[in-house]
């Protein structure tokens, strides 16, 4: 896959393949996308954010895109590519201002 493959705040069930080379399934919800890798929620694993490797995902199953006042936030900071240079995955809480929370 490549970075225009993908699209910020829009939920995707995709097949990747870990670190160990085997292929899973995942829920994920991309925040930012940067030339090598994008910054995504993992919606079906406590929300734990996680760097992924365009080249590490194999198939994208389904798409379904967020309305705007669905979308989650979360401080740019965060997700600065500097911030991910030596980490894979972050334990992060956000949600919509939409959803009261």
């Amino acid at each position: 896959m490549k970075k225009e493959d993908f699209t910020a705040h829009t939920r995707y069930t995709i097949t990747w393949r870990d670190t160990q080379g085997k292929l899973r399934p995942a829920n994920i919800y991309p925040y930012r996308l940067y030339d090598q890798f994008m910054v995504a929620r993992m919606t079906d694993q406590s929300g734990i954010l996680r760097k992924f490797a365009y080249d590490d995902i194999v198939k994208i199953v389904k798409v379904t895109p967020v309305a705007r006042e669905n979308q989650f936030y979360i401080p740019d900071a965060v997700l600065s590519e500097g911030n991910w240079a030596g980490r894979l995955s972050m334990e992060r809480y956000s949600s919509s201002p939409h959803m009261g929370k």
